[in-house]
This record gives C-alpha cells, sequence and structure tokens, in this order.
C-alpha cells in the first residue's frame, strides 16, 4: 500500500509522488497543454522544458535497421547515439560513442569506445554490444542496412572497450557510415527481449529516452538522467507531433503550439523570415528530390526510356513552380557545393522533350509511354506531380499518379509488394558520397526497388571511392560513380532543397546541417 509520500522513479530519477500530482494540478490549473509525458519530462531532470517538434512523416520504424525512411533519422538521432558523429557544416567524421578509431592497416578499423557509457536500460554500452549491433545489422534477413557493411568481413572484441572490423576491402568510408543507421547502437538486453527487433520499443544510448508512439499521431521522448555527456540533456523531453502538410506545420509554431518545424517549403521561406516572433534558419543541404525507377519493369528496363525520362524534365521551372525557386537543380546527387560534385555528369540532360520524343521512338515506343506512378499526400507533393506530369506530357509519357502517405507508399514500393514504376520522393543523403550511391543502386539494396543489376564497373568504382582517404583520389572515383549512374540513368534526380526551419523565440542554439536532417543535442528552451 502506498501513500502520498511515497517516491515515483521516473526515467530513473526518484520523484515524490506529492510532487508529481501536485506539478500535474498546476499545469491544468494554469490552462497550460502539459502531457502526462511532458510532466514526466519535467521531473525526470532535463533542464530546459519540453521541445515540441513538428514533424513531417510517421517513422518507418524505430528500429535504426529496419527501417527504410530517410525523414526516420530526425526522430531516431535523440534516441540513439552513433558510434562516430560529424561535424553540421563538413560532414567530416567526428568522435561519438567512440571516442577514437584508427585504421591499423587498410583493411584493419579499430574503435576505442567511451568508458561508462550505459543504454536506456542501464546495460553498459561495451565492446561486445558493439559486436552484437554490428553483427545484427550485417546479416539479420531482416536488416535493412546490411549493405552499409558490406565491406566487414569480421568483428572482434579485444577487451572491454575495444572493437576491431576486420574488413574485406580497404574501405575508408566506414567511419561516416558509422555515423549513419548502422552507428546507432541498440541495447543487447532489449533485443534479446523483443525477438531481435526493437520496432516499436526502442532502447538506445541517446540524450532522449523512448516514452510513447502514437501512430501517425506522435513519438514523445524524456530525458535520460544519465547521458554520458557531461551538461546535458539540455531538455527535458521532446514531442514530435506528425503533421504531413508544411503550411500546417508552419502555422502550429506561429499559433505557439510548437515550438519548432522543419522540412518548410520554398514558398513559406519569405513568411518564416518576415514574422517577427519566428526565428529562421535556411541553408544548402544534399536532400535531393528524385523519381526512382524500378527498373525490373518494362518499359523501365530499357536506358533509352530512363533517358527519355530524364531529358523530359524542366528542372528550373520545377524548382520555380513547387520551391519557390528555393532549391538547386539535380543532375545527380551531389550539389555544387559538395566536394566530389562532378561539372561533366550535369550536363548529360539538358532539358530537351524532342530529344525524349526521339529515344522513346528509337527505343519502340513512338506513341509514348504510359506509367504507373507513386507519390505522397501532401500538399507540396501534389503540386510537384502536377508539375511532372505536365511536362511529361510534352514529351508523349502519360501516367496517373497513386497518393498516400510517405510510409504507407515507401513501403509499398520498396517493400515486398514492389508496387509502381516510379516513385516521387527524396534521397534524404547520407554523411559520405559513397554510401548514396551505394545504397541506392547496389543490385541487393532496399532502394533498388526492382534490385537490377548496376552497369558494369559501377561497384569497381564505389570500392575504389573508398580505398584511399586522399581527397583528389576519391574524387576521380566518384566521378566515374556519378557518369555510370547518370549515364545509365538509374534514376531522375530533380532539385536539392533547402533546409528551412522556423522556431518560436525561445528555442536556442538550433543549428542547421549539410544533411538537413535537424539535430536537438544541442538545444535548449529559454524561459
Amino acid at each position: 500500500m502506498h501513500d502520498d509520500n511515497d517516491d515515483l522513479i521516473i526515467n530513473g530519477a526518484r520523484v515524490s509522488r506529492r510532487a508529481f500530482i501536485g506539478l500535474l494540478g498546476g499545469a491544468m490549473a494554469a490552462g497550460t497543454l502539459v502531457s502526462p509525458v511532458g510532466a514526466l519530462a519535467q521531473m525526470a531532470g532535463g533542464k530546459g522544458g519540453l521541445l515540441r517538434v513538428s514533424a513531417p512523416a510517421n517513422p518507418s520504424s524505430l528500429d535504426p535497421a529496419t527501417g527504410g525512411s530517410g525523414s526516420d533519422h530526425v526522430i531516431l538521432f535523440p534516441l540513439y547515439d552513433t558510434l562516430i558523429t560529424w561535424d553540421y557544416t563538413s560532414l567530416k567524421a567526428e568522435p561519438g560513442l567512440a571516442e577514437s578509431w584508427t585504421f591499423s592497416d587498410p583493411k584493419t578499423l579499430v574503435l576505442t569506445l567511451r568508458e561508462g557509457v550505459k543504454f536506456h536500460d542501464g546495460t553498459v554500452l561495451d565492446a561486445q554490444a558493439v559486436k552484437t549491433n554490428l553483427d545484427r545489422s550485417r546479416s539479420a534477413e531482416f536488416s535493412n542496412i546490411r549493405s552499409d557493411l558490406e565491406s566487414v568481413a569480421e568483428v572482434k572484441v579485444n577487451d572491454s572497450r575495444t572493437v576491431t572490423l576486420h574488413l574485406k576491402n580497404p574501405d575508408t568510408a566506414l567511419p561516416l557510415i558509422l555515423s549513419d543507421r548502422a552507428g546507432m547502437m541498440v541495447s543487447p538486453a532489449a533485443l534479446k527481449k523483443n525477438n531481435n527487433r526493437v520496432d516499436r520499443t526502442p532502447v538506445g544510448a541517446g540524450f532522449m529516452r523512448f516514452e510513447k508512439w502514437n501512430d501517425g499521431s506522435e513519438v514523445a521522448m524524456t530525458a535520460f538522467p544519465d547521458y554520458w555527456r557531461k551538461g546535458h540533456p539540455m531538455l527535458a523531453g521532446i514531442t514530435f507531433k506528425i503533421i504531413t502538410d508544411s503550411a500546417t506545420r508552419l502555422r502550429a509554431v506561429m499559433s505557439g503550439q510548437s515550438d519548432f518545424a522543419y522540412h518548410l517549403d520554398g514558398r513559406q521561406k519569405p513568411l518564416v523570415e518576415r514574422v517577427p516572433t519566428l526565428k529562421s534558419a535556411v541553408d544548402s543541404t544534399v536532400y535531393c528530390y528524385q523519381l526512382y525507377m524500378n527498373m525490373s519493369r518494362k518499359p523501365l528496363t530499357d536506358v533509352r526510356v530512363r533517358q527519355a525520362i530524364n531529358h523530359a524534365i524542366d528542372r528550373e521551372s520545377f524548382i520555380r513552380a513547387t520551391m519557390a525557386g528555393a532549391g538547386e537543380a539535380a543532375y545527380m546527387f551531389l550539389p555544387k557545393s559538395h566536394w566530389a560534385y562532378d561539372a561533366e555528369t550535369a550536363k548529360l540532360y539538358p532539358h530537351d522533350p524532342d530529344k525524349a520524343k526521339a529515344l522513346l521512338k528509337e527505343a519502340g515506343y513512338a506513341d509514348g509511354i504510359e506509367l504507373d506512378l507513386r507519390g505522397y499526400n501532401d500538399q507540396s507533393s501534389v503540386q510537384m506531380q502536377e508539375v511532372l506530369l505536365s511536362q511529361f506530357g510534352k514529351a508523349n509519357i502519360r501516367g496517373r499518379f497513386r497518393t498516400g502517405t510517405i510510409a504507407d507508399m515507401s513501403a509499398a514500393y520498396f517493400g515486398q509488394e514492389k508496387t509502381g514504376d516510379m516513385l516521387l520522393s527524396a534521397w534524404t543523403g547520407r554523411p559520405d558520397p559513397s554510401l548514396t550511391y551505394a545504397l541506392l543502386f547496389s543490385e541487393d539494396s532496399y532502394f533498388n526497388a526492382g534490385h537490377a543489376a548496376p552497369p558494369e564497373g559501377f561497384e569497381e568504382a564505389v570500392l575504389a571511392s573508398r580505398s584511399s582517404d586522399d581527397l583528389d583520389e576519391r574524387r576521380e572515383a566518384l566521378a566515374k560513380v556519378q557518369q555510370l549512374v547518370m549515364e545509365h540513368a538509374l534514376s531522375a534526380p530533380l532539385a536539392f532543397r533547402q533546409s528551412i526551419v522556423a522556431t518560436s523565440a525561445k528555442v536556442q542554439n538550433y543549428q542547421n546541417n549539410l544533411l538537413g536532417k535537424p539535430k536537438f543535442d544541442e538545444v535548449s528552451l529559454k524561459g
């Protein structure tokens, strides 16, 4: 039996029952919208209050190995620290859960882990935990990131803080690969408890710990009091409200219902910058809108058809019409500012409807083609679909878009169903460009919907780009990769978006990053 003075254990912190009831009652009396999760967060020792984020998409999964959407990262980052992290402006690899790393030889990567790191369930993050995670990610049948770790032959535990990765071939991209999903560490105890998957029961070692996920509505998390970084967490909790329409996300911040909105559209940029009660962050990213192609389906099996689609697209007009000019035309998957951008590849597909018609005729489609197109149902995506259909019509390319949520349509296109010829979506980018190309076009990659074999020389060029840490040598190899991809028209890149973020005045220390995927570990709330 308990009385009002008994203590509660909330997120590892001891809180009196009376204090907790008082907090809830005070919030209700004041008329403030504090959820039970928000109240828990405030009692759990976080220093900066509850950050309310308007997010564009429901997660596909909260397990880093099983998710299939790049938009998941923003919600995964607070829950899972990565072995390596990256600099916001350059994407240069930096220490994470591994305080240091070294290539003792070109085919051996040694990681030295931080001491005293714990998972949210109290399990120690040691070398065996890292081996468990890496072996699971590279071998489990359900893992969507097996190709990320294709170069790893064996993971060995040296001692409690040292892990050695023996490689099949030199791979200088591996540190940055470990800054992405493959480097997100899950508690081995949680994996054992949940049949080796934590899709809806995530237990990581990030500054936030999972509280609840109301599908399609909200993901809530609270401060992890035993987080390893001194002076962190900076927040008591984060609540992600799923709002697919960008205008509605912005209105939520303007009305005070939210503190932070990201992935806003170019047409909202002037408003964000003009409203005095808002703070804005606008920066370039590697986030690329594209048409994914299932090259196992006719007529996309024919390279001339895929080339015709690329020539049919007027990318500059697309940006003006759908992004209010706030973007950069994409002729490959790297923007002009990127160190590996290849100017020659960018010349392959000028807008030329007549060339598109000629290619279709050469391929045996003199009367044009009809495509089964897939996309998302938010206002911005629908507008993009309408513009593309108009441009396609001038090149005898016809079709209709079937739409739904990001999670549903992506799962149907890339998953077991493999529905649709093309999907209008985005590639949200990866820290190392070689990983982008491997994930998009390797034969067994999740994002290669038809699992079509890439052109001859592709795999060798990707490996060459990872065989040296000399930037000039890597740039040369990546130029070959990009030329092969675009000469064979394995996709139709459209435009790089800007990262347009709006926050309330009380949000402090937020900084955009080149990936365009917000991180909140340094964010705090004023007042």
